[in-house]
């Protein structure tokens, strides 16, 4: 089997290499189709040609098993077995013979796809390339020879044995990439590369007690923005590369039509059941109602806004006891990521773990009483949190930002309850010899092993070690616990005074609260109220005291300030001292160029 590092590096070289080359076949659409148009006609041909060169070794036994069992009323298991996959084509064409016959090529053409079987013709159905075969067939500009042609040539050879299932993933995913850009979408959203989810997938592994339990491993794994399913089916290879017997069922779901198709295309190739690949929007319609998973592993969207599914959100909030969603309140419409992991949540078995990308914002984000904070609140009061992971920047495709991976654990091992490991893996990377787009950093077998341990060994402490390049990489973590996260937030009440600065008494001999004067404080969770008040407010305020009605709880996970360090400021005169030297070095060049300064 390849070596991990090596398949990490794959991703930047021939993977790209490959996509261009297909992507290429797109000047041939030039002038009849705009270019945000293109995905329309190369993402499904790409899906055909890889079928079809799939199929290319067993065409003729296909050809056969169809003319012994045509009077069979069903013969679809027949033609699979001769196939080799849950899939064939019983049509006598082939892209070299539709080739040969440039005169006839839609009726061709035309046969070639009716002659898939149905779960193929599902995904091209869901991706309406009937109407562009007849676009491509406009006697006034016809292209479908061309393009059936461009996709014969030897850089278009998408056989197994040339391109792994995962890497297909990767190429598909590129391309989107160049059709999103094209049409002003959000580019590279769909890419989670492979250093990122053997990371994702070996801290699984390790929060998972059972993984090795029986001869194999033996897992179920859901992603509920699965995209493509590459990052499915990176699991997937990674825990083969950990067992070459391993079982892995992966199950999915998925809102756009043509990233749906080229997930199921995926597992149909993978010899999977494609049933478990689902189309739908998972917020609003949950296409694994009653499903219970091992592991759930995803990088769902940061910052989109879930207008569009709030009313089905908001019924199933309100029904008894919340279903996927219950909390006290669900966070703002602008940014759903954090509903994505109530439902992530909702969908583990009693001891299942999840890996889940988040963007900074979770973190923080949403005062005490908000829909962000109850969130935070529901997964931390349930002791389900095990550990944050800060990735490198500039680790994803399409962001540069600070990411995040979030470790779930429905059965936290006994030394790990209550607590929550911190980890900063920001400066555990190598840098890529080129950079593909915002991805210039991956994180190598040597630095994934590093922060898995930092994670296996659920402590205080700094892991440092040497990247395959030789280069010092390094990874600190602290562990907190789950209380330390919590505050109460007081309402800090000051008196009317009068003019002498003495509190105002109302008619029952009491201090009245100045509207004007209210202020709040953030108490820890382990400190008590009214120690702290007296200890922190009261020597500066010596009327005030606190509406204990107004008191909400509220937690947060200050990431950034657990890992800040002090750096001394430079003394005074050294700045001083330093800015005199450059003004004298100054002062010497203009001389030099001027003459005397005056």
């Amino acid at each position: 089997m390849a070596d991990s590092d090596d398949l990490i590096k794959a991703v930047g070289a021939n993977i790209q290499e490959k996509a261009s080359l297909i992507w290429s076949a797109a000047d041939t659409l030039r002038g009849p189709y705009k270019p945000h148009e293109y995905g329309l006609v190369i993402l499904p041909m790409t899906v055909i040609k890889r079928f079809h060169d799939c199929l290319e070794p067993t065409h003729d036994a296909v050809l056969a098993a169809a003319e012994k069992y045509k009077a069979f009323s069903v013969k679809d298991g027949f033609l699979r077995d001769a196939s080799g996959y849950p899939f064939y084509n019983t049509s006598k064409f082939t892209f070299e013979t539709l080739k040969a016959d440039p005169e006839n090529i839609e009726d061709n053409f035309k046969d070639y796809i009716n002659g898939f079987s149905d779960n193929v013709q599902d995904i091209l159905a869901r991706m309406k390339f009937a109407d562009q075969i007849e676009r491509l067939s406009d006697p006034d500009a016809p292209l479908l020879y061309q393009v059936v042609c461009d996709f014969c040539k030897p850089q278009a050879d998408m056989s197994p044995d040339k391109i792994r299932a995962v890497d297909m993933g990767y190429i598909f995913e590129n391309l989107i990439q160049r059709f999103s850009e094209s049409y002003d979408e959000d580019a590279g959203a769909h890419f989670t590369s492979r250093d990122i989810v053997y990371l994702m997938t070996d801290l699984l592994i390790q929060a998972d007690p059972h993984v090795f339990d029986g001869d194999r491993i033996t897992k179920t794994v859901y992603d509920q923005t699965m995209g493509t399913s590459q990052m499915l089916g990176c699991t997937e290879e990674r825990l083969r590369q950990l067992d070459a017997e391993a079982r892995v069922t992966c199950y999915g779901q998925e809102f756009n039509p043509f990233t749906f198709g080229i997930a199921k295309a995926s597992a149909l190739i993978r010899g999977e059941d494609d049933a478990n690949m689902r189309f739908g929007d998972t917020l609003s319609a949950d296409k694994f109602d009653g499903f219970k998973f091992d592991y759930c592993i995803s990088n769902p969207p940061f910052g989109d806004p879930w207008n569009p599914q709030a009313a089905a959100v908001e019924k199933e909030f309100k029904t008894a006891g919340g279903g996927r969603f219950p909390v006290e309140k669900l966070p703002a419409k602008g940014d759903g990521q954090m509903l994505f992991v109530l439902n992530g949540l909702s969908k583990l078995k009693d001891d299942g773990v999840m890996a889940i990308i988040q963007d900074a914002s979770p973190l923080y984000k949403g005062k005490p009483g908000s829909g962000e904070d109850s969130i935070r609140r529901y997964m931390l009061e349930n002791d389900w949190l095990d550990a944050i992971v800060q990735l490198p920047c500039d680790s994803f495709y399409n962001t540069g930002i600070a990411t995040y991976v979030w470790l779930f654990s429905k059965a936290k091992a006994p030394e790990h309850r209550d607590h929550v490991l911190l980890i900063d893996a920001s400066r555990c990377f190598e840098k890529r010899r080129k950079g593909i787009g915002d991805k210039k950093n991956d994180i190598t077998k040597s630095c994934r092993d590093l922060i898995v341990q930092a994670y296996s060994e659920y402590r205080n402490g700094t892991w440092t070690g040497a990247g395959s390049n030789g280069l010092e990489v390094s990874v600190e973590a602290r562990l907190m616990e789950t209380v330390e996260f919590g505050f109460n937030r007081v309402a800090v009440e000051s008196p009317v005074v009068d003019e002498d600065g003495d509190p105002v008494l109302n008619k029952r001999g009491k201090m009245q609260a100045d509207k004007a004067k209210e202020d709040t404080e953030d108490i820890p969770l382990t400190q008590d109220i009214d120690a702290y008040i007296e200890r922190e407010v009261r020597p500066y305020n010596k009327y005030a005291w606190v509406d204990k009605k107004k008191t909400k709880v509220g937690y947060t996970i200050p990431f950034t300030r657990v890992f800040y360090k002090y750096a001394e400021l430079e003394p005074a005169d050294e700045i001083a001292k330093r800015i005199l030297e450059h003004e004298k070095t100054l002062e010497k060049s203009l001389e030099a160029l001027f003459g005397e300064v005056r």
